[in-house]
């Protein structure tokens, strides 16, 4: 039986982006780069099937002008004729992806379609559509080799714990228990990066001379910041790999001159960062690193951040989120503002290029984006970052916000729009915080 594992295109909305000026545009996030791990880590767990993949991300970033997604994915299932069709999700990615799997059981209603990632996850109840069979809920590679064993020989799947599946017009949990895994440790599985040939071009970042990809050296995460979906995503458990594991796996990426380390924050076990940074030096592994590293963690360990430097780290993401103790504290950001302009500096001291990332609410007025803009002026990085606060379904900040949202379209689910009412006009807060991207040191790229 062919198993087919497609990866949906990215929101097409950035409210922020269609409100900016042209010269703002330019600095804009306008995409995501990075291969789609999940699908491949079950791809790896079905080697001795017939897997392929859609990457439909790096089909239209190869292939701008493709046809739209409903003809892709038709063209794409003529090919393949597969059995069973699987599609991860993410919030903003959902109403496509739905569309997806809509197409799939259009095409023939015979195949089985499995819907999985942090959006099924977080709220397996908004996938209650003719056109889902089966969601996933948490990490499913284990559960989906477990479900294409059970249908290629007939076999009910009850007892595969952590799925829900299709009864007549309800999704049903199994009654099997839901296994406890640990997926960065015995349950770890490497992803199938063969898989990623035809787009392995695309997944190029700023003016980085070869392609990068996503390595993950931990899932989860042990803080619990109101507007995050990944700590939810994994109830606040966290999961390290062994170094020796992540080392392995940086050795077979030759073809990868650039490394993002995919975790929600890599540096929460510092010993860990330690003997990993050790042993790629031991190794003589030379890549460029791009981490995600908490300022309050940064600016109590400087001699980490020098150690890491040295060892490859050259662009950090660090989420500032706000210059107010109030609004940290109502994030649950466990931070002090103050200790941003000390991570800064050490940073910059070191030659690491930093974005630091900020989130806008939509109750800001206009004394808001000037006491804004005047502190990331003075605290000027080489990237700076402006989204929107956001209500993620599933996440803590959701169940708070319910009385302002304004928008249910989940596709503007993505930092760049905003869903809840805005104190000044809508038009007048994009072009405001749109404005914002202009604050920079330089025009460096990664």
């Amino acid at each position: 039986m062919h198993i087919a594992l497609i990866n949906p295109p990215r929101s097409p909305h950035n409210g922020i982006l269609t409100h900016a000026c042209e010269e703002a545009k330019q600095f804009i996030h306008k995409k995501l780069i990075g291969p789609p791990l999940g699908l491949l880590t079950i791809a790896a767990n079905l080697k001795d099937h017939d897997v392929s993949l859609l990457e439909m991300k790096g089909e239209y970033d190869l292939i701008p002008d493709s046809p739209p997604p409903a003809q892709m994915v038709l063209e794409f299932l003529e090919r393949t004729k597969p059995g069973i069709v699987g599609v991860t999700f993410i919030a903003s990615e959902f109403p496509l992806g739905l569309e997806i799997l809509r197409t799939v059981k259009a095409f023939n209603p015979d195949i089985v379609t499995v819907a999985g990632g942090l959006h099924a996850t977080l709220c397996p109840e908004h996938f209650r559509d003719p056109g889902v069979d089966i969601v996933c809920i948490g990490p499913g590679a284990g559960s989906f080799r477990q479900i294409v064993e059970a249908i290629e020989i007939k076999k009910s799947l009850d007892h595969i714990g952590g799925i829900i599946v299709r009864r007549g017009t309800e999704l049903i949990a199994t009654p099997a228990p839901t296994p406890i895994l640990d997926p960065a440790g015995k349950d770890f599985i490497l992803p199938d990066r063969s898989l990623l040939e035809r787009w392995r071009s695309t997944y190029r970042v700023g003016k980085a001379p070869g392609p990068s990809t996503y390595v993950f050296t931990s899932l989860g995460c042990p803080y619990s910041c109101s507007f995050c979906s990944i700590w939810p995503q994994f109830g606040g458990r966290y999961f390290q790999r062994e170094v020796e594991s992540v080392i392995e796996e940086l050795k077979g990426l030759d073809g990868y001159d650039v490394v993002r380390f995919s975790d929600a924050n890599t540096l929460v076990n510092l010993d860990f960062a330690r003997r990993l940074f050790d042993r790629i030096e031991e190794e003589g592994i030379k890549k460029t690193f791009i981490m995600d590293i908490r300022v309050d963690t940064a600016a109590d360990n400087p001699e980490l951040i020098e150690k890491l430097a040295a060892g490859g780290l050259k662009v950090v993401i660090a989420g500032f989120e706000s210059i107010r103790q109030d609004e940290l504290k109502r994030y649950n950001k466990q931070l002090q503002a103050e200790q941003i302009d000390k991570a800064i500096k050490i940073f910059h001291d070191n030659g690491i290029m930093l974005r630091g990332n900020y989130i806008i609410p939509p109750s800001y007025n206009d004394e808001d984006f000037r006491a804004l803009a005047d502190y990331a002026a003075r605290h000027r990085v080489a990237f700076a970052g402006y989204t929107i606060l956001t209500p993620f379904p599933g996440t803590s900040f959701y169940r708070e916000a319910q009385a302002d949202i304004v928008d249910q379209d989940l596709a503007k689910y993505n930092m760049f729009n905003a869903v809840t009412r805005t104190t000044l006009p809508l038009p007048e807060f994009y072009r405001k915080v749109s404005d914002l991207w202009l604050i920079r040191r330089g025009t460096d790229t990664i």
